[in-house]
């Protein structure tokens, strides 16, 4: 998990032009759209969700309630692709099996 959070901040920092910040700089559980935390905004959030689409082949949907809060932190954001990632090996896996049945 270690690394999918440090690959989610690299994509941040490039995709967002934060240029100066760090992955260090970015606390796993900071707030991403707070001022308390990293400050982004909502445009920011329209860009992250298109490169995490784009990245990890993920399916978000704009007006799922649970969508806000895959997006609070780094920590979160992880959770929500990891998971989703496990979920399309599931389905790829009984997918295969039912074909070869």
């Amino acid at each position: 998990m270690d690394t999918l959070k440090l690959r989610i901040k690299q994509l941040l920092i490039e995709m967002l032009d934060l240029h100066d910040m760090t992955v260090d700089d970015i606390d796993d559980d900071a707030p991403l759209f707070s001022t308390d935390g990293i400050g982004l905004d909502s445009v920011d959030a329209l860009e992250v969700g298109i490169m995490l689409r784009k990245e990890f082949q993920l399916t978000i949907t704009a007006n799922d309630e649970r969508t806000r809060d895959h997006f609070r932190s780094i920590n979160t954001l992880a959770a929500f692709i990891a998971g989703q990632q496990s979920n399309q090996a599931l389905n790829e896996a009984a997918t295969a099996k039912g074909s070869d049945s």
